[in-house]
């Protein structure tokens, strides 16, 4: 349906709010049988890059020049030797060898970033692993807000993801003001979330970027509960 003009989407210096409605596809480098959402890059004003990739039945991606995150929406995907269904991921080194296929229609979420190393510290290594296996912690003592860390809590490691879980209700307990970055995939539910003075409803398949600094809150809507997949540049 046309929507003459009107959209949630929203761009600004601080922030960005894409949502569905909004999204262009298109291949990128190094895909067979598969497309990308781009939903931010340095061309924003981004220090990283996060698309959403779509496999058809056969499709690929070729390996990387950069350190690459990703996590499975929907269907199966294969990282080198590994098998991921949805809510599987995998971390992959700048320079690892290893292809994304998918024998059937799967989405994947892809974090690229150019790997910031540290003086005498050595690069971490290929990790690949199952949301429902990673323990969930409270995130402050708050039971109604979970926290997954996808990545060791590692320095060798110059960025961090996490899945989040709101119970109805629930809400971040203050404003954040920070110098990290975030990326931002709403994987189910919605709620309210606050970016620099600006209030928007979001909901599954939004993606928001923050910039650093930027002030950010959110708050659970609704009878279910909400959960987003969340990057920070970390350890630097």
């Amino acid at each position: 349906m046309h929507q003459l003009g009107h959209t949630r989407s929203v761009q600004r210096s601080s922030h960005l709010l894409q949502t569905p409605d909004t999204f262009v596809r298109a291949a990128l480098p190094g895909m067979r049988k598969a497309t990308a959402i781009v939903h931010v890059s340095p061309a924003a004003g981004a220090k990283f890059t996060q698309y959403t990739a779509e496999f058809e039945a056969g499709g690929l991606l070729e390996p990387s020049a950069v350190q690459r995150f990703i996590y499975v929406l929907e269907g199966e995907v294969k990282a080198g030797s590994s098998v991921l269904k949805a809510g599987g991921y995998a971390y992959l080194p700048a320079g690892d060898e290893a292809c994304l296929s998918a024998a059937r229609s799967a989405r994947v979420a892809v974090i690229e970033k150019i790997y910031q190393p540290l003086d005498g510290m050595p690069a971490p290594g290929f990790v690949a692993g199952d949301e429902t296996s990673v323990a969930a912690e409270a995130l402050l003592g708050d039971p109604a807000l979970e926290v997954r860390g996808l990545l060791p809590t590692d320095p060798a490691f110059d960025f961090a993801v996490n899945t989040m879980m709101y119970q109805p209700g629930a809400t971040l307990p203050m404003v954040e003001i920070h110098v990290m970055e975030h990326g931002l995939l709403m994987l189910s539910g919605g709620g309210i979330y606050r970016l620099g003075e600006n209030w928007y409803p979001v909901m599954a398949g939004d993606f928001i970027w923050m910039a650093p600094y930027c002030p950010q809150w959110f708050g659970a809507l609704g009878k279910t509960p909400a959960k987003y997949l969340i990057y920070k540049d970390w350890n630097r």
